[in-house]
């Protein structure tokens, strides 16, 4: 995209319009409601325009907007009777990431994911969604609580990586998440993994290996950030753009790849620009995977999921 500040203002002023034009049909009717249908189209033949010339780099940018669904939005759209579980049980509650029992649509079944938060504050609590060891403890924890009672398991996936801070390591980040692949892969319930916004590394696999991997249509699922890859192969982070066209770290890519399994709708210009239609499709989309699911005995969904990942990074010349 040549000039990200250009459509932005484009959209804006659309926007803006239309609601002036909706307001005035409102009060007036007439030919107000077929200036707003006009102005409506126009709208979207625009976004349209914009999302069609959406580099790598642009959806980089998309999925990381601070206005996307987080896990708690998700946790009481989505869901209900959402009850958190706090604590890994060895060092402390990490609200890096969250998670507890809910329900999908009446059925009972294990919610977890990374905790963005909204605020300054919320985010510096919970880290800007990037986990110490202690959060992927507690995910194992909850994930074996779920394998006990036969409850299938969501994650949400939204980080920018596990954080890498003296802290982590000593406390044992490559050990939590290393176990984490390990013990996922041995569960014999349902596992449903659900890329919502940035999925960054070892950090994003740490709560991702399902039997089904999704992913909005402007995330992103890489193994380092465009940023990081820019530093070490160019030694400047200006080149993270190219970095970022280099990592095929969008939907269509990795489904082609067959590192995930389908891509779930969000609007043109950002799952931020309509949360609650975003929350919708991911939900609706939850409940057919999960039903999919559901008729499998343990050891069959243990097997594929095993399948599933070993196949990975195979390719012929």
């Amino acid at each position: 995209m040549t000039n990200k500040k250009d459509y932005q203002s484009s959209i804006a002023d659309m926007e803006k319009a239309l609601q002036e034009t909706r307001e005035m049909a409102e009060k007036h009717g007439g030919v107000f409601h077929q200036q707003a249908e006009d102005i409506a189209a126009e709208l979207q033949r625009e976004k349209e325009a914009w999302a069609n010339e959406f580099t790598a780099w642009d959806i980089v940018q998309v999925s990381r907007n601070p206005k996307r669904p987080n896990f708690h939005e998700y946790a009481t759209e989505v869901f209900t009777d959402f009850l958190e579980l706090k604590g890994d049980r060895v060092f402390s509650d990490d609200q890096a990431i969250a998670g507890g029992f809910a329900r999908l649509q009446g059925k009972p079944v294990m919610l977890i994911g990374h905790n963005k938060g909204r605020t300054i504050t919320e985010n510096v609590e919970r880290n800007f969604g990037s986990a110490y060891p202690d959060g992927y403890r507690k995910a194992l924890r909850l994930m074996k609580l779920a394998d006990k009672f036969n409850v299938p398991i969501i994650t949400l996936i939204d980080t920018a990586g596990a954080y890498p801070g003296v802290e982590a390591e000593e406390r044992g980040q490559a050990e939590a998440i290393a176990r984490n692949l390990v013990e996922m892969m041995e569960l014999r319930v349902p596992v449903i993994s659900v890329v919502t916004g940035e999925g960054g590394s070892g950090g994003a696999l740490g709560i991702g290996v399902g039997n089904r991997v999704l992913m909005l249509s402007k995330a992103t699922y890489s193994v380092i950030s465009p940023e990081g890859c820019a530093g070490i192969l160019w030694r400047d982070g200006a080149y993270a753009d190219t970095a970022a066209e280099a990592l095929c770290l969008t939907a269509p890519h990795l489904l082609k790849f067959k590192v995930i399994d389908a891509i779930i709708d969000e609007p043109l210009m950002g799952a931020h620009t309509d949360p609650q239609q975003t929350m919708k499709n991911v939900g609706e989309t939850l409940v057919r995977e999960l039903d999919a699911l559901s008729g499998k005995d343990g050891e069959t969904l243990k097997k594929e999921r095993i399948e599933r990942f070993s196949q990975i990074g195979f390719f012929k010349e």
